[in-house]
């Protein structure tokens, strides 16, 4: 049995590569999305003086990297976190990341910067773990930003890789233990033979790549923004010489390129390589501007947006520009870009200056006669012709007979031609708005929820929703009908022609993702039935942006009512049976509908409240169905931290317990009135970790809400260790819904009997 060897090994996400990104320096967005042409950027230059980059006087450029503001490299040039050091010790000088102090070696050098999308690509120094020999029994390494993971900067972790290269090599990705202690990413780098050449080419001498099975693998990251993480890392057949072995996260798309040329068809078969070099990784880090970066990384809410309001106060400068929220998990701040059809600087005054479409009309789709416009263009058929502009001999010259024919015709003839011309562009405009609408309705699987609901006497008829319905409803979605307005989406109020009030969901962003949601949402409330289950009204599919309507629930959340700035929130007596309800709707979720369904994003954002406080579970757009004979099923992890199960996230095995894990969450949440998702105790223990071991040590006063230590009783205590045995880490360990959902009415039972039952009353009993 062969012995492992486990290295772990402690580093910060900064150090390691990051992609490049796909825009060019100072593009505007939208075109950035079309990866415009260097030819293009010769055709704005030669049309327009180019925009300004820097502040006045202020140096733009060292060596052969261009330095826009807000970055800068001499004093006044830079705003505050943005300087830059410029090492003319070297040919060409180097830019490197921070103010210079220290010593010069450890600086991060950058080599790109890229106003339009935030970012800059840094030259990382060589991996965390990099022997060339058989590694060392365990040992472990840190690795800090020179600037000590302070400023703006984090790691754009959504274009990198997490690489491992060695034979029978095995390593974990973990975020920091005292903060979250779970998995991040995995890989495991095996080779193709046993023998001494741990490199193997593809058959018939090919191009190699990172593939896993030839001494290299590559894994994705998920999306977590921490300021340091940890390796474990296994390695089997140990008593081998070991060519090489490393773990570094890189540019995605870099190690392809790489590994091909150390590993490929270069080297005889059955040879072993040269080490390959890894020396030096490019890294991509994120930016933004005002940026607040928490001692412990804590969720910033998607509705509260840090664009300034004030446009003074804004570091978007230009009059041409946009703010753009950069939230995420460790800090919150904005960044600024050029609006469509302008490029430049947007953080100076004049900096984003008007892209001359008609200098390269063909490249923008204009083959007629084109005119440039602030922000735009308008292309049209030159005089004396017709047809469509946009494609290439797609106007004609018009007819000479039938311009001399109208040109002579009567009075009366050129009347009629007015109104039938008038009476044709209104058939067209409204035959267009029908395709459009049409086209609508198939892109958004009208066609399918046709066929969900037409089984459905009870719902078919009002299931489907025109959009002149909803327009009507809700004023042409007047700002003054919003009822919220999050990361993700805004509901309106509305009122329907039946005279039902109604709240009415509209995206914000049209992407697949988001579609597939609103269909499963769909799908999925259109079969339930409960009376602690938000009920849908309908749907409008003849929009970009499908539109849900459901049941006006006017008393907002569990989550609004519970963390209110004052001393006293929600009673006991109605968190408890905010909580039974709440175990109510799962456990019919669970048990009592045709096909198992998991919620999958339990949390107190997610229950609605009545007027009178009843329950009204909301929010089924990452929920699932479980097949009968099945009891989960694998798939992409969904959900919120504080509140996701840690095996359902680590292993993607999604099951019912993974709703029992975050219904233990809530019942903690109840009982100390703590935010999940940001709560850090002074040791760093998240919310379930310092409850847990405050309830070991019969010390749960120091964290419980002090108005539950007021109204509660023994019962506390009791549904205490409920909500621990909920969270265990194993599932098979937790109990299920229905189980919760029986222990919580006895609970409540017990404490309404001895409420009942006074002092009076047992003395008369006794006498």
């Amino acid at each position: 049995m062969a012995r492992v060897l486990s290295n772990r090994v402690n580093f910060t996400m900064l150090e390691l590569a990051l992609p490049s990104p796909s825009v060019v320096w100072g593009i505007n967005m939208q075109l950035a999305a079309l990866a415009v042409p260097v030819m293009a950027l010769h055709l704005w230059a030669a049309a327009a003086e180019p925009p300004p980059m820097a502040l006045p006087g202020c140096p733009t450029t060292c060596g052969d990297v261009r330095v826009p503001y807000p970055f800068g490299i001499s004093a006044d040039c830079y705003l505050p976190g943005f300087n830059l050091t410029c090492d003319r010790g070297h040919n060409p000088p180097r830019l490197l990341l921070g103010d210079g102090d220290g010593n010069g070696d450890r600086l991060l050098q950058v080599t790109d910067i890229y106003l339009d999308n935030a970012t800059m690509r840094v030259m990382s120094g060589p991996p965390i773990i990099n022997h060339t020999s058989r590694p060392s029994p365990i040992e472990t390494r840190s690795w800090m930003l020179p600037i000590d993971g302070h400023g703006p900067y984090v790691l754009s972790y959504d274009h990198n890789k997490f690489i491992v290269v060695g034979c029978g090599v095995r390593a974990m990705l973990l975020t920091e233990a005292r903060l979250y202690d779970r998995e991040v990413s995995r890989c495991f780098s095996q080779c193709r033979t046993d023998d001494r050449s741990h490199w193997m080419p593809t058959e018939g001498g090919g191009c190699s790549k990172c593939s896993g099975n030839n001494g290299c693998c590559q894994a994705s990251i998920n999306s977590l923004f921490l300021p340091s993480y940890m390796v474990d890392m296994e390695v089997f057949h140990p008593e081998r010489e070991v060519l090489t072995f490393a773990a570094l996260i890189a540019e995605q798309g870099w190690i392809d390129g790489h590994w091909c040329r150390m590993a490929g068809s270069s080297w005889p078969f059955g040879t072993r390589p040269s080490p390959p070099d890894l020396s030096t990784v490019p890294v991509v880090l994120e930016w933004a501007m005002n940026t607040t970066l928490p001692t412990y990384p804590e969720m910033v809410p998607d509705d509260i947006s840090r664009c300034p309001m004030d446009g003074a106060s804004s570091a978007c400068k230009s009059n041409n520009s946009l703010c753009n929220d950069k939230n995420s998990i460790v800090r919150s701040g904005y960044s600024c870009h050029c609006s469509a059809g302008y490029y430049g600087n947007p953080y100076l005054n004049d900096g984003c200056q008007d892209i001359d479409e008609c200098a390269n009309p063909e490249y923008y789709g204009c083959y007629g006669e084109c005119v440039n416009m602030p922000g735009t263009f308008l292309c049209r058929c030159p005089h004396g012709s017709h047809g469509n502009s946009s494609v290439a001999h797609g106007c004609v010259k018009s007819s000479t007979g039938l311009s001399i024919g109208l040109g002579v015709g009567s009075g009366a003839m050129v009347f009629l031609f007015s109104l039938g011309t008038t009476f044709i562009v209104r058939k067209i405009k409204a035959r267009r708005k029908k395709k459009l609408r049409e086209t609508f309705f198939k892109q958004n699987h009208g066609q399918l929820l046709q066929q969900l609901v037409c089984h459905m006497a009870d719902i078919g008829e009002r299931m489907i929703v025109t959009l002149d319905e909803i327009e009507k409803a809700t004023n042409n979605f007047d700002r003054s009908r919003e009822l919220g307005d999050g990361g993700h989406g805004t509901v309106y109020k509305g009122i329907l022609s039946s005279q039902h009030v109604v709240a009415i969901k509209k995206s914000k962003i049209v992407i697949q993702r988001e579609i597939n949601e609103f269909i499963n949402e769909v799908a999925i409330l259109s079969q339930v039935n409960h009376r602690n289950i938000v009920k849908l009204l309908g749907c409008c599919l003849e929009t970009e942006v499908p539109l849900l309507i459901y049941e006006f629930i006017s008393n907002g959340t569990l989550y609004g009512h519970l963390h209110v700035d004052a001393p006293i929130s929600i009673s006991w007596k109605d968190r408890l049976r905010i909580a039974i309800e709440t175990a109510r709707a799962l456990t019919y979720l669970h048990s009592l509908v045709s096909m198992s369904i998991i919620h999958r994003d339990i949390k107190s954002p997610n229950i609605l409240l009545d007027d009178n406080l009843t329950v009204k579970l909301s929010d089924f757009g990452a929920s699932r169905y479980i097949p009968i004979d099945q009891e989960g099923i694998h798939t992409t992890v969904q959900g919120t931290l504080g509140y996701l199960d840690p095996m359902y996230h680590s292993t993607g095995h999604l099951t019912e317990k993974s709703d029992v894990y975050s219904f233990g969450v809530l019942l903690i949440e109840l009982l100390t009135r703590k935010k999940p998702v940001s709560y850090r105790s002074s040791q760093g223990f998240v919310l379930v970790n310092h409850f847990l071991s405050l309830l070991s040590e019969s010390n749960l006063d120091e964290i419980l809400d002090p108005q539950i230590s007021k109204e509660g009783d023994g019962e506390v205590v009791d549904i205490a260790l409920l909500a621990a045995i909920c969270v265990k880490f194993r599932g098979e360990e937790r109990p299920t819904m229905r189980q919760i959902e029986m222990t919580l009415e006895s609970i409540q039972a017990a404490k309404e009997f001895s409420s009942d039952v006074t002092d009076d009353d047992i003395s008369s009993e006794i006498i």
